[in-house]
């Protein structure tokens, strides 16, 4: 385990830089193929040791370049707070959250069957979490129909010890290759609150439902490329933006919801640091971390800039628990040493809940071509009595992703004209 040493270094340093100032369509729905892991989470040249990236800046407008390197200001803007991710930090509130794992199997109703599935291969242990994605086609399927949002409001209410986990995006046509002009002119309108409404309409069906402490992870992946509610064409706008959702969901009366700022490891477009919208509007700190890039081992997914060490130490700085969303195999193939080493991350760093990608190239059950790495989860989480002829294989009648086939990132989305002025930085 690649551990760094200044934990409490990093953290009192971290909190020395300045901190955000508390303000207290039709369509029918379809079954979203995942976003798949983007290609870019290599934060700098592959197999380097790589120097330790910034903190997050001000969630204020007021400071929107993107760092480069440089110390933190302080709390005035005028002194020096330090860096972040050298350290050793532990973030996570997480007493029971090793337990708090589930996979992704699909977004609807065979989802959740696959999940009872592959329990019954770990040896009945239960997975306590459930995560899928709304489609990010239409406003009106962000919005969250009742009839995709039921069979987990089902799953959900069966058990008090479930957590639902739901990816919603920030703009409709989201996998459509928007160019960086139209998503700058929608980040704006949405800072403007222009789609207020179709947020304030999923909180209240949500509620409605039983869902009120839903996860939302909002916007994931937004450092990365391709998709529509990426943060580098603007990232002034996109954190206002964020802050309007939050908001506006947070006003509906008996949610419970906390939100998930997720970014992809490493700095893909933009360092992640850049988009995080401050702590009064983010309830938990997430990361999807897949294994790529080709070649890379997993002590450079530890140390890379925007990797899995300065994502702990800036939870840990910032008093946020963190996550994993999303995690898997990918690029080096079946990869068991990275996938007990991810595992052995999980149990140190104690996150609210992770979610293993359960369809290929990514998983251990539903795919049966990573069969060492199947092992190691497998014995990690399931009965140690339990004999190898009690486990049943997965029913291939449907792939999870329907027809879509594992690729990078995601995509774009609707443009609204806009007066602001702001550019992104960097």
């Amino acid at each position: 385990m690649v551990i760094g040493i200044a934990a409490t270094l990093a953290a009192s340093a971290f909190l020395a830089a300045a901190l955000p100032t508390a303000g207290s369509p039709a369509g029918s729905p379809a079954e979203p193929a995942p976003p798949s892991p983007s290609n870019q989470q290599t934060g700098g040249t592959t197999g380097e040791p790589a120097a330790a990236a910034p903190p997050p800046a001000p969630a204020d407008d007021a400071s929107e370049a993107p760092p480069s390197g440089v110390p933190a200001p302080d709390r005035n803007g005028d002194g020096d707070g330090g860096e972040v991710g050298d350290g050793g930090g532990r973030a996570g509130d997480g007493a029971d959250a090793v337990e708090n794992f589930g996979v992704f199997l699909g977004s609807g109703p065979e989802g959740i069957r696959r999940a009872d599935e592959m329990s019954r291969w770990l040896g009945g242990t239960p997975l306590t979490v459930g995560r899928t994605y709304l489609p990010g086609d239409l406003w009106s399927n962000i919005e969250g129909r009742p009839e995709f949002l039921r069979p987990w409001a089902e799953w959900r209410a069966a058990d008090p010890d479930r957590l639902f986990v739901l990816n919603v995006p920030m703009a409709e046509r989201n996998e459509a290759g928007v160019p960086d002009r139209e998503v700058r002119r929608l980040l704006r309108a949405g800072a403007r609150g222009a789609f207020d409404a179709h947020y304030r309409l999923l909180a209240q069906r949500l509620v409605e439902l039983g869902l009120q402490d839903t996860v939302i992870v909002l916007g994931w992946e937004m450092n990365g490329t391709t998709y529509t509610h990426r943060c580098a064409p603007d990232p002034a706008a996109w954190k206002r933006y964020w802050r309007s959702v939050v908001t506006t969901m947070r006003e509906v009366p008996g949610q419970r919801f906390r939100f998930d700022f997720a970014p992809s490891r490493g700095t893909d477009a933009i360092g992640w640091a850049h988009c995080y919208p401050g702590d009064d509007y983010v309830d938990i700190i997430g990361l999807d971390s897949y294994d790529q890039p080709p070649g890379a081992d997993f002590d450079e997914h530890v140390r890379q800039p925007y990797g899995l060490q300065y994502h702990v130490d800036v939870a840990a700085a910032r008093g946020k628990p963190i996550s994993f969303p999303e995690w898997g195999l990918f690029r080096n193939g079946d990869n068991p040493e990275y996938m007990r080493r991810m595992l052995e991350w999980i149990a140190e760093h104690r996150p609210v809940y992770h979610s293993i990608s359960d369809y290929c190239p990514h998983g251990v059950w539903w795919c049966r071509g990573n069969a060492a790495s199947a092992e190691v989860f497998r014995d990690a989480f399931s009965p140690a009595s339990l004999p190898r002829a009690e486990q049943p294989a997965p029913d291939h009648e449907a792939s999870p992703r329907g027809s879509a086939e594992p690729g990078p990132g995601d995509g774009p989305v609707a443009p609204d004209p806009s007066d602001e002025t702001e550019t992104p930085g960097g």
